[in-house]
């Protein structure tokens, strides 16, 4: 009986893994069968989880290419990044309530709603009225105290050490 019912996993933090370990749970829910969307926010770039993901047999989406931090962007790249992640949200937000899906991955959702991009209220409802056989994993940074309650998992991952602190920038196959 339980394993009928869908719960909300927030995997957050400074540190690195947070994609990985969603990636980890979509690869599982594949692994029995069940249809998963994997919808990545704010990342457009390549990266190495996409492709084998989609030989699974996820259904991966992502906002159109985002070529910088969003601080860094202008007002027509901001606005663009906006209109690309809500399109994303509306589509996620579909598989949530379909029950088709075993699992809906929301790749750093909360980046995109520490920005103001999605509403944390929207994003609240979306996961409140989801199909109740749907487990529905959420990543970023600092998420609000309404999300952490409503969640049923939270995996808070802290960067103690990091490459980058030592000027090592991102490495293909590791952090993308």
């Amino acid at each position: 009986m339980n394993e009928k019912k869908g719960l909300i996993h927030l995997y957050i933090g400074s540190g690195k893994g947070k994609t990985t370990a969603a990636v980890g749970l979509c690869v599982r829910m594949r692994g029995i069968g069940r249809q998963v969307l994997f919808a990545q926010f704010l990342k457009g770039q390549p990266s190495a989880e996409v492709e084998p993901l989609r030989r699974l047999g996820v259904q991966v989406e992502r906002t159109d290419p985002v070529k910088k931090f969003i601080k860094s962007m202008n007002e027509e790249e901001y606005s663009e990044c906006c209109r690309s992640c809500r399109a994303l949200f509306e589509r996620a937000e579909r598989a949530l309530q379909s029950g088709e899906y075993g699992l809906v991955a929301l790749d750093e959702v909360l980046d995109a709603v520490g920005h103001g991009i999605i509403g944390e209220e929207e994003l609240l409802q979306a996961l409140e009225s989801r199909s109740p056989t749907t487990e529905a994993v959420l990543t970023g940074r600092n998420p609000g105290q309404k999300l952490c309650e409503l969640a049923d998992y939270i995996s808070d991952m802290q960067a103690v050490k990091h490459p980058y602190q030592k000027g090592i920038t991102a490495r293909a196959g590791i952090e993308y």
